[in-house]
């Protein structure tokens, strides 16, 4: 039996706090019988709000009732308008859901004390350095988990009669640009060097420290800085940071947990509280944790090397894949490189998913599309591009948007852990890609780049796509007269060029015949234009039913057309002339128009020398079919009443 069909949502996963929670829950789905999606964003890491509304797509794609559970990290999402809709359709899907860190009601919840936390580390620099004056880095002042730390550091400083201007205050969002964007607000605007700066997260705080050293402060001789949740690795930073540190590995294992237990009906408290340890250490002035064995330098500086290693061998073959993306003119060209993509990274599974409308602007039907209708949304179907599981790649198929993964995907197995990350361009949606245990780290900035890369260069392909298309549109409408759908004039000197120099060059015979519709004036006056345009519609009618050996043909202008033949004998163009009459009796056998249609021929055929232009024949055979139409009479073109 399949294990359970869990449902992640998460954003930021190229952050240490992300990336600790996703490892316990990698870890636990296999023993607790459960698959995961995980639904992955990288919301606000270009401030770019267009590129985030194609991010928070991402998390519109799973159908929750489709799912036997979910894990969500909203706290990692920052803008209440989706985490509400997220959190909506969870409690309509009415599945068991695992909030982290947001205590939300009705959900299971894990989480820490983030009051206790922060005021254990505010009072550690009150009472042990005897810190009085600070500044304090937040994260986003909408955020629970930051509201929380940053009220606790508040209520802890008035207990010590300290006060603290709200200009010392600078809310962040939690990564390391922000963090650095805080040290330079607070240097602009400190009238004198506090004591201490709290961050509400290690990431900040680490790149506050850099900043500070930018500006000649040195941390903790100049200053005190701290941080929280202990996600850095203390010996491959400059300053070892003060921090808390938190089961996060363990809430990830946890949560899957939860869910199992759920599964199988065992009792379950709804808010589990995890522990958390002060870790005091360098950056606020405590003694130092550093490396003192010279062999464990050794070994740090060769597992930092073998990163840097990694990551410039990664780096060579994204940019690899973005030129030769980049360079694809064909949707075919694309996915054999995307496919080449996949071999190189060697996932266990990988599926690359297109919206059915994904090429919107490449006509089918002729159609353009405004900037409004931009696609917004995955569409109810997809279509796997690629498909690939185990070295093998499956053909081509739609499925259902509500099962996300196609057909190879599905296993009675469990443990599995899917990522599935957005492909977009800026708010047009344009698919996703789905990938099972690959050899390169999705945590990495740098796949986030990648992500980037592919969808540009697929929003360029789209865009080529329909460059193309429009020309095809430019040169019908150039060659082909719109009125009858045969060629006009310009379409018929394109369309006989070729046979035309091929004649002049191995001396054969051309045949031009001239038809002009006979009475056309007399049938307008006296039964309308609309008449007598349905009259010039059916000699273009009877052309295409009679040229069937090679012609060319074209409305040549009002109620006179052309027709070209190489390699004709006078026997062919005889032929050919009983065909259009044969063709014209049976229209007016079989038609009700008040009107006897009826056309006049001629035609010419000639070997044409290097230095002869076409027209020059057209015209002749203009001339042979005037002296026929001279024969006839017009009172002949109109039925009586």
């Amino acid at each position: 039996m399949a294990g359970y069909r869990i449902a992640l949502i998460i954003a930021g996963i190229d952050q240490t706090y992300q990336c600790a929670i996703l490892r316990g829950i990698e870890k636990a789905a296999a023993s607790c019988s459960v698959n995961v999606e995980a639904f992955v964003s990288s919301i606000g890491s270009l401030d770019n709000p267009r590129h985030d509304t194609g991010e928070f797509n991402i998390f519109t794609l799973p159908d929750f009732s489709r799912y036997d559970g979910a894990i969500l990290l909203t706290n990692t999402i920052d803008n209440p308008p989706v985490v509400n809709d997220i959190l909506t359709r969870i409690k309509e899907a009415e599945i068991p859901a695992v909030s982290m860190d947001y205590d939300i009601p009705g959900l299971y919840h894990i989480g820490i004390d983030n009051k206790k936390a922060m005021r254990t580390v505010t009072e550690h620099l009150i009472t042990k350095h005897g810190c009085r004056t600070f500044s304090y880095i937040s994260g986003p002042e909408d955020n629970p988990e930051s509201a929380d730390r940053l009220a606790s550091f508040l209520e802890t400083l008035k207990e010590h009669d300290i006060d603290i201007d709200r200009n010392e205050i600078y809310y962040g969002d939690f990564r390391a640009p922000s963090g650095r964007s805080a040290a330079e607000y607070l240097l602009r605007t400190w009238k004198k060097l506090p004591d201490a700066v709290i961050c509400a997260n290690d990431v900040m705080a680490a790149s506050a420290v850099s900043r500070f050293a930018e500006a000649g402060y040195k941390v903790p001789d100049d200053i005190s800085v701290t941080g929280f949740d202990n996600t850095y690795d203390s010996h491959n930073y400059q300053v070892e940071l003060t921090s808390v540190e938190r089961p996060l590995e363990e809430s990830g294992r946890l949560a899957c947990q939860i869910l199992a237990d759920h599964f199988a009906n065992e009792p379950r408290k709804r808010s589990t509280i995890l522990e958390m340890h002060p870790h005091f250490t360098e950056s606020c002035g405590c003694r130092s944790d550093r490396v003192q064995d010279i062999s464990e330098y050794k070994e740090l500086n060769y597992r930092n090397y073998s990163k840097f290693e990694q990551s410039q061998s990664y780096l060579s073959l994204f940019n690899r894949l973005s030129c030769a993306l980049l360079g694809c003119n064909t949707y075919e060209q694309y996915i054999a490189v995307m496919k080449k993509l996949v071999t190189d990274i060697n996932p266990e599974e990988f599926y690359f998913c297109l919206c059915d409308n994904w090429d919107i602007g490449k006509e089918d039907n002729g159609s353009s599309y405004m900037e409004s209708e931009i696609p917004r949304s995955y569409t109810e179907e997809m279509i796997a591009a690629i498909s690939y599981k185990q070295g093998v790649f499956y053909d081509e198929e739609r499925l259902s948007t509500k099962d996300v993964l196609p057909g190879a995907a599905r296993s009675p197995k469990s443990g599995r852990f899917y990522y599935i990350f957005p492909l977009h361009f800026g708010e047009r949606c344009l698919g996703y890609m789905a990938i099972l245990n690959p050899t390169i780290s999705v945590h990495s900035p740098m796949f986030e780049t990648l992500s980037i890369s592919i969808s540009n260069s697929l929003e360029n392909l789209r865009k080529l796509m329909c460059l193309d298309s429009s020309v095809r549109r430019l040169e019908v409408l150039y060659t082909i007269d719109t009125f009858t759908g045969i060629y006009n004039r310009n379409g018929f000197v394109k369309a006989t060029a070729e046979e035309y120099e091929k004649c002049q060059n191995e001396r054969l015979s051309i045949m031009l015949m001239f038809i002009d519709l006979d009475g056309l004036k007399s049938i307008n006056d006296s039964h309308g234009h609309d008449v007598g345009d349905r009259a010039i519609r059916d000699i273009a009618d009877v052309l295409k039913n009679s040229c069937t050996d090679g012609e060319i043909f074209c409305r040549f202008g009002g109620d006179e057309f052309v027709v070209f033949g190489a390699g004709y004998t006078e026997e062919k163009a005889l032929d050919l002339t009983r065909r259009i009459q044969g063709n014209i009796t049976a229209i007016n056998n079989e038609s009700d128009d008040p009107f006897e249609l009826s056309a006049s021929t001629g035609y010419i055929i000639e070997t044409p020398d290097q230095h002869e232009d076409i027209f020059g024949f057209v015209t002749d055979a203009d001339k042979v079919m005037y002296r026929a139409k001279r024969k006839k009479k017009l009172s002949r073109y109109l039925k009586s009443n």
